[in-house]
Parts: C-alpha cells; structure tokens; sequence
C-alpha cells in the first residue's frame, strides 16, 4: 500500500475497529449542524416546532451515543446504582464529549423528585450545571442494592 498520503501514521486499515479516534473537525460538525437546523427549518412553521424537531433529533443522536459508549466502555454492561451512573457520565461520556473530564459531581438530596426516566435540566452557575432529578423509588431501590 502506498503510505505517502499518512504522513507517518498507520493506514487506516491498519486501526483498530473498536477504539477509533473520536476527533471530529470543527467545520465538518459545523456544516453537519447547520444542515440539521435548516433542513429543520424548511419543515416547521414555528419556532416551537423547530425547537421540538432538534429536541428529538438530538434525543436520537444523545442514545444512540450512549449505546455504543456502553457497549466500548462497558461492554455492554448496564449499570444499576445511581452513583455508578452518574460517574459514567462524569468520566467516560463528558470525554466522548468535550475531550475532557467533568470538573466535579456533586449530590444535592431534594425531597423534589420527578420520574423515571429523569428530567435534566441546565442551569447556570459558576458554569453550567445540569441538574438531574430522580424519582423517590429510583432513590429507594438504590438504597436497597447498597443494602445487599
């Protein structure tokens, strides 16, 4: 094979198929996002609508993200405790996502708790915070596995 065109790096058939390189460049996602909203944005006659067609899109694309991370980092092996789940979060997708780290989780225990699946909301402060609220039985059962 001619290796002129890799500039020192393996061909890309050489690579492993299960960790590829997760670098996207700028302009390419940028072309993709632009050509989401407006192919949107043709097929919508409010704002409302426009916002829930990229909501949906984005829920799509946010699990179908989620499935392979399990599958690389995990193996396919589904996590059953909260605390377990929100460092995947933490660690694994917020790389996937940002090429870094989150910079800390924190536990707040509010007596107001939504259903499952969670509602997560974004806030504001000192940074952005995205706040993730689980239903009392959520809660509950995860106390009785740390029981066992």
């Amino acid at each position: 094979m001619d290796t002129r065109f890799t500039r020192g790096k393996s061909s890309i058939l050489e690579r492993s198929l299960t960790r590829p390189k997760t670098e996207v460049s700028v302009s390419a996602f940028a072309l993709l996002f632009s050509e989401m909203v407006q192919y949107c944005q043709s097929r919508v006659y409010s704002v409302s609508e426009l916002q829930t067609r990229l909501a949906d899109m984005g829920q799509s694309v946010g699990a179908s993200m989620l499935d392979v991370l399990v599958l690389r980092e995990k193996n396919g092996k589904r996590e059953t405790k909260v605390l377990n789940i929100l460092l995947f979060i933490k660690v694994n997708v917020w790389k996937s996502l940002f090429g870094k780290e989150a910079d800390k989780l924190e536990q707040a225990n509010d007596d107001d708790k939504t259903g499952f699946p969670a509602k997560v909301t974004a806030h504001w402060h000192k940074g952005t915070t995205l706040m993730i609220k689980f239903n009392e039985s959520v809660i509950a059962r995860d106390k009785a596995l740390d029981c066992r």
